[in-house]
């Protein structure tokens, strides 16, 4: 018989598809720290636990691996990321919680991270340096579901809860957490306690925690590549610090959004051509469900750099921006079409934030490696080379 957890009925529909919704690590967390002080404090074996997220749909969870002793129990809660492809799926959340001894001194309960959850190393997180990785929304939801067993069975005492996650070193390195200085495990996370497929806002908030991070340590001018791309030509071909980059995805506008709010002064992006080129548009999501144009913008571009109508029609043809590159270079006005494209990529780039930071960007090709730089991407790189802080 196959386990109902509330869920069934929740999904989205994208390209035609249903996916399903799943719960977070933090609803993992919660449930099994319910189910086990329900069974340290009630004195009773329960299999399965009922939990309210913050986005108000009620789960009813398994409880899984269950280990009693005297004063503690252990359970844990098994992910569900739904449709969601989320690399924490599949895996086991533990909360053992116990007894303290002593008086019912402030705090009553004490929430701590143990193997596989990680800890923080640097400033500009939600949690002080040394703490456990625990976002505030499901350290809440842990809190509460321990207060209300503990209300329940009457219990006065202290109690300690701490979660562990036994496959989450592992997999931390397929996380941001690497780069935000969280190290030894994943982070708890969800603030609605809720997977939805697909989420965007779930990568463009990690690129805020991991902007507001660089800026908390005074970073005052921001890399940002889209891609492994763009790190890896930052990595290779030039001499400016790459441990200092953040990846942006296809989210330009936003990215130079949240710079603004942030109070970031500059942003140099390094990007492939194929991505950038779309911004020489004034596309500002450049994930080619949202946009292409890439064909066309190079197109103009080569006009206006002299190009007659049959290589414009040429390059309207191609498949691939390399392509339309070789095109251009055959045509012998590449440097020149790039000339254009990076000048309306200068104008779009400001265009989003209203002139209130300095952007810039540097563009490049797989095959024709550097291509050329936005106006204002000179003073940026001498700005981030020599570390300008607050």
């Amino acid at each position: 018989m196959v386990h109902k957890t509330g869920l069934e009925d929740y999904y989205i529909t994208k390209n035609n598809k249903k996916l399903r919704f799943g719960y977070t690590t933090g609803s993992c967390a919660a449930a099994a720290a319910k189910g086990a002080a329900e069974i340290l404090l009630g004195g009773k074996m329960i299999r399965e636990i009922s939990l309210m997220t913050p986005k108000g749909i009620l789960l009813n969870l398994e409880l899984l691996d269950i280990q009693k002793e005297e004063n503690a129990v252990t359970c844990a809660v098994q992910k569900d990321a739904g449709d969601d492809p989320d690399t924490t799926n599949g895996i086991l959340v533990y909360a053992t919680v116990e007894k303290l001894d002593g008086e019912a001194i402030e705090p009553r309960i004490v929430i701590d991270g143990g193997a596989g959850v990680g800890r923080v190393t640097k400033p500009g997180l939600k949690q002080a340096v040394g703490e456990a990785a625990i976002n505030p929304v499901p350290k809440a939801m842990i809190l509460r579901s321990a207060e209300e067993a503990a209300d329940r069975f009457d219990y006065e005492g202290r109690l300690k809860i701490t979660i562990s996650v036994p496959e989450g070193e592992k997999i931390a390195g397929k996380t941001f957490n690497p780069r935000l200085g969280i190290v030894g495990g994943i982070s708890i996370l969800g603030t609605t306690g809720i997977v939805e497929p697909m989420s965007e806002k779930a990568l463009i908030d990690s690129i805020r925690i991991e902007m507001s991070q660089h800026a908390a340590m005074g970073e005052e001018y921001i890399l940002a590549t889209p891609g492994n791309y763009g790190a890896d030509f930052l990595r290779e071909h030039m001499t400016l610090p790459f441990e200092k980059n953040i990846k942006c995805s296809n989210y330009v506008g936003e990215t130079i959004d949240m710079a603004v709010d942030i109070g970031v002064k500059g942003i140099l992006f390094i990007s492939h051509i194929g991505k950038f080129v779309k911004v020489a548009a004034g596309i500002m999501n450049t994930h080619s469900h949202s946009a292409d144009g890439r064909m066309e913008v190079l197109s103009a571009g080569a006009i206006r750099a002299g190009a007659d109508l049959g290589c414009a029609k040429e390059i309207l043809n191609c498949n691939t921006t390399d392509e339309a590159l070789a095109v251009l270079d055959r045509h012998g006005i590449l440097k020149e079409t790039m000339k254009e494209i990076t000048d309306r990529i200068q104008f779009y780039l400001d265009h989003r934030s209203y002139d209130q930071i300095l952007l810039g960007a540097v563009i490049f090709s797989s095959e024709y490696g550097y291509l050329g730089q936005t106006e204002h991407a000179a003073e940026l790189i001498k700005k981030i080379s020599k570390g300008e802080n607050r």
